[in-house]
């Protein structure tokens, strides 16, 4: 039995502080490494496929870590809502790794089913970086949840710029040991991985979840009425009492660190029963599907208008796409945070418009062209730094991670049907039809955030 601490107090208040900017660093690192090993899976991967299994079956391989990505968050949050984000994180990303390694194997043995399961377990890594942001805000104070929220997002970027630049050196790296042609990239995608679980498993303690609940459960009235409750803090040689707390913060077996679970159906019930909830859950969904229904053609719109010169143009244009989804992150976290959710939602919305129509009528102009997916990233960092702030502060701790998996979801396999989707617009009419009917996807969302917000949400 461990000693009773005392209730929350101002002297706390800095060990949480400390705590959370321990824990934003931490993500900040495997943000940035298992970022470079997501995105020389995704360069590569239509390569490498199209190399197996021929040109027409080479989408698969994005789709199939995409899918990868919205169904892991069902186990991976069902995890974090048990024993936190430590393990759930660490899941995540050896699954990855372990997803990589199979797609190494089934290029060395010319398995093409094989490739597909490892893609689809690729995506799980994918699921890690996702859910990193969530746990970027779990010791948030609420006037900082969207500054801290999207300095975890920013991250993705060094790991996004400086993945597709590594595939070709460490493919030619690798293949002197007899790795097949564009599947030694996937060998750096494992070591990056292991390392991010690593780090997840070993430094990211006291964990941050269960460490909120604490404090939560202390700052209830009926919990400091009847017993005492430990406060974590980061440093667990502080003093004894805040020894104490860090322990009983990660014990997964105590009752304030793991409440009954609720399951995933009566999360789906508590987003559906509010309203700024589902505005959050639409804002990510929407803002997704437009931005890969968009982004996955582009390159193929690229090869029509110039075949000769593709290759360079397409880094050109997805640079800046990239640049605009991750680089001004932390100011659309600190307008989010300054002036309100919903008027940054907004504004994303404005933005993926714009996107459409700059890009739609963009043509052979590849300067228009450049500008009109670097719009896309903004208008899709507005939707969803500022979406999942207001999401994950809409619904209760209880659920949250149930919750949190569950958004994932709906926004992965949104996205998984526009990219599907897109490719059948673009084959029955053009890339300009796709823009225009990526733009009316808006328009559900635009209404939904020009409706009277219910009980003063910003």
């Amino acid at each position: 039995m461990t000693d009773p601490v005392a209730p929350p107090s101002e002297q706390s208040i800095p060990a949480q502080h400390r705590l959370q900017r321990r824990t934003l660093g931490i993500l900040t690192a495997t943000q940035m490494i298992g970022g470079t090993g997501i995105a020389i899976g995704i360069a590569v991967g239509a390569l490498l496929a199209a190399q197996m299994a021929g040109t027409a079956l080479s989408g698969l391989a994005q789709s199939s870590i995409v899918v990868g990505t919205a169904l892991f968050a069902l186990p991976v949050t069902r995890l974090m809502n048990a024993r936190g984000r430590r393990p759930g994180l660490g899941l995540a990303y050896l699954t990855g790794a372990v997803g990589a390694a199979i797609i190494l194997f089934a290029a060395w043995r010319g398995a093409v089913p094989l490739l597909f399961v490892g893609m689809f377990l690729l995506g799980a890594a994918s699921t890690a970086n996702l859910q990193a942001r969530y746990a970027a805000v779990d010791l948030a104070e609420p006037a900082h949840r969207g500054r801290q929220l999207s300095l975890v997002v920013w991250a993705t970027t060094i790991g996004s710029v400086a993945g597709p630049s590594l595939a070709d050196p460490a493919d030619k790296l690798v293949h002197r040991w007899g790795a097949a042609p564009n599947s030694g990239p996937f060998l750096f995608s494992v070591i990056a991985f292991v390392i991010c679980a690593v780090v997840v498993l070993v430094a990211l303690r006291p964990d941050p979840l269960l460490t909120a609940r604490t404090i939560a459960a202390a700052a209830a009235p009926a919990t400091s009425a009847s017993a005492p409750v430990a406060i974590p803090a980061p440093r667990p040689a502080a003093d004894a009492a805040t020894t104490s707390a860090v322990r009983t913060a990660t014990r997964p077996a105590d009752p304030v660190a793991a409440p009954p679970q609720q399951g995933f159906r009566a999360a789906a019930r508590e987003v559906a029963a509010s309203p700024s909830a589902r505005l959050g859950l639409a804002a990510m969904a929407v803002g997704h599907v437009v931005m890969v229904s968009v982004m996955t053609m582009t390159p193929v719109h690229i090869r029509e208008q110039d075949s000769v010169d593709a290759l360079r143009v397409v880094g050109l244009v997805l640079s800046a796409h990239i640049a605009g989804m991750y680089a001004l992150s932390p100011l659309t976290g600190w307008l989010a945070d300054r002036i309100g959710r919903r008027r940054v939602i907004l504004g994303g919305i404005g933005l993926l418009v714009a996107a459409c129509a700059v890009a739609g009528l963009a043509g052979h102009d590849t300067v228009r062209l450049t500008v009109g997916l670097c719009l896309l990233g903004l208008g899709w960092s507005g939707t969803m730094v500022a979406g999942s702030t207001l999401f994950t502060e809409s619904v209760g701790s209880t659920n949250r991670t149930h919750a949190q998996g569950f958004a994932d979801l709906v926004m992965g396999l949104g996205a998984a049907s526009g990219g599907a989707l897109a490719g059948l617009v673009v084959a029955w009419s053009s890339y300009a039809t796709l823009t225009a009917v990526a733009a009316v996807v808006t328009v559900p969302l635009l209404a939904a955030v020009l409706r009277p917000s219910e009980g003063g949400v910003s």
